[in-house]
């Protein structure tokens, strides 16, 4: 019982903290420190924590994430969403459910061109959610379609979370993370799809008219510029012409330039850009400072050897451990952000998953489409807390459409899972 005494005082300090509104990142260095009390004298553990958290920002990989911000930020600020938007018209629009499918669809290339699920839920709401209530969509349907289908752009690279979490695994290829984002992120947005067009049909919502070729060729042209990004960061990476750190750099050079070239930014308008830019990398480095220092702390008390010993001892069979760590991180989703659960739970359960022969990349891809149903689900599911005031409407009323979406990427979640391939056909594909 001795051996689980650190583990106790972790979690449930962890939990009172965040109960009584501490933020998450104070949480987390708090309940760090008051583990690391349990075995050393008080002015040792103050100055670990606080070197833990500086260590823990001390990666040049890390700098790919402020460089991503800004150019998420630039692209929704630069017109990129609005040509996005224009050419999923003319591919979906006429479908049942089509403004909802235009949805889906503009939240995967605008996920996969900014790699923010927020910056693309901020972008489609504000745009197409005005459209969606003139034809008809309830205000809450289209706000849920757009919470869940704005997460698909967190598996489809570049990615964020995709580089926290080479960081936390020690070094998993970023590049083949990325490739293997494509396929689990588009068959994502398929299930939300089949469920936004059986729900349309049932709600009779309109449905729109067939876009001819020459309208399809035209907007297609016009999106050229915004899709080439793609080419060049990826690429650049899979090519091995540039890290991914120095690609988010040129993603940022390119955004701007395109921005300017569509006349939608003008000089006095960066400044925002740049202040909004900072204030998020401020709070997204504080919380990857504090997980890593919870993170190190978890090492120092052996706490994932006894949770790997734990698991084991239940069962050896991949199938049974796989459904358990899935269960935990579904739960761990509903109370933690993203970054910081993946900082922190990637130590403990990849060392479990690789003693049973599964891929790290495969690992990360599923890690990451789980916890982002997290951010779907009150109390800390920061998309759904922006596509809720970007809708205007409130969390009670948005549950009832978010449920069915909601079931559909957990069975995604379980098919990638399990199939393996889905993940690692791409990486093996181009041989990284």
């Amino acid at each position: 019982m001795m051996e689980y005494i650190p583990i106790i005082v972790l979690v449930s300090s962890f939990i009172v903290l965040l109960a009584i509104r501490v933020p998450v990142a104070w949480s987390i260095a708090i309940a760090s420190l008051l583990t690391m009390l349990i075995s050393i004298p008080a002015l040792p553990a103050f100055t670990t924590i606080a070197q833990r958290i500086a260590t823990g920002l001390d990666s040049f990989a890390l700098l790919a994430i402020p460089f991503f911000i800004l150019s998420g930020q630039l692209m929704t600020n630069g017109g990129i969403a609005k040509r996005l938007i224009d050419f999923a018209k003319t591919l979906v629009g006429s479908l049942p459910g089509g403004l909802a499918l235009i949805n889906i669809v503009s939240a995967m290339l605008m996920g996969a061109i900014a790699g923010s699920a927020m910056a693309s839920a901020s972008a489609m709401g504000s745009i197409l959610g005005p459209e969606m209530e003139k034809e008809g969509y309830s205000r809450e349907f289209g706000a849920a379609v757009n919470i869940t289908s704005s997460t698909t752009g967190l598996l489809i690279p570049p990615s964020n979370v995709l580089i926290v979490y080479s960081l936390a695994s020690g070094g998993v290829s970023i590049a083949a993370l990325f490739l293997a984002g494509y396929i689990p992120g588009i068959l994502t947005g398929l299930f939300l799809m089949i469920v936004a067009v059986v729900w349309a049909k049932k709600k009779g919502y309109n449905t729109g008219t067939k876009s001819p070729l020459k309208d399809v060729f035209s907007t297609f042209i016009k999106a050229i510029p915004s899709l080439f990004l793609l080419v060049v960061v990826i690429g650049g990476i899979v090519g091995g012409i540039f890290t991914a750190t120095e690609a988010s750099a040129i993603a940022v050079l390119y955004t701007l330039l395109l921005a300017f070239w569509y006349k939608e930014i003008k000089i006095a308008d960066l400044s925002n850009i740049l202040l909004d830019s900072v204030g998020t990398t401020a709070v997204v480095m504080l919380l990857i400072g504090a997980s890593m220092s919870m993170s190190w702390i978890m090492s120092y008390e052996n706490i994932p050897q006894d949770l790997s010993n734990l698991l084991l001892g239940i069962s050896d069979h991949k199938i049974i451990i796989l459904l358990i760590i899935n269960l935990l991180l579904l739960f761990v989703g509903i109370f933690m952000d993203m970054t910081p659960a993946i900082l922190i739970f990637t130590p403990i359960f990849l060392p479990i998953v690789t003693k049973l022969g599964i891929d790290p990349v495969h690992f990360g891809i599923m890690m990451v489409l789980n916890l982002s149903i997290g951010l779907c689900t009150p109390p800390v599911g920061s998309v759904l807390f922006v596509g809720v005031g970007v809708a205007n409407t409130t969390i009670e009323k948005v549950i009832k459409p978010l449920l069915p979406l909601y079931i559909a990427m957990i069975i995604a979640l379980f098919i990638i899972t399990y199939f393996p391939i889905l993940s690692m056909w791409l990486p093996s594909l181009f041989g990284v």
